[in-house]
C-alpha cells in the first residue's frame, strides 16, 4: 500500500507543478496581449502581472509542501 501512497504523491506533485505552469503561461500571454493594446499601460500591467504570477506560484509550492508531508507520513 506504501507504494500507491508514493504513486499518488508522484502524480499529485506533477499535476500541481502543471496547473502552475498553464496558470503562469495564461498570465503572461494576457499581459502581453494587453500591453500591446494599451503599452502606455506596460508598467502597471507588469506589476499586476508580477503579483498574480506570484499568488499562483505561492499556491503551487503550498500545494508542493503539502504533497511532501502527505508523502514522508
Amino acid at each position: 500500500m506504501e507504494s500507491l501512497g508514493l504513486l499518488g504523491a508522484g502524480l499529485g506533485a506533477g499535476l500541481f507543478a502543471l496547473g502552475a505552469g498553464y496558470g503562469i503561461g495564461r498570465i503572461g500571454g494576457s499581459a502581453m496581449e494587453a500591453i500591446a493594446r494599451q503599452p502606455e499601460a506596460a508598467g502597471k500591467i507588469q506589476g499586476a502581472a508580477l503579483v498574480m504570477a506570484g499568488l499562483v506560484e505561492g499556491a503551487a509550492l503550498f500545494a508542493f509542501l503539502i504533497e511532501i508531508l502527505i508523502w514522508t507520513k
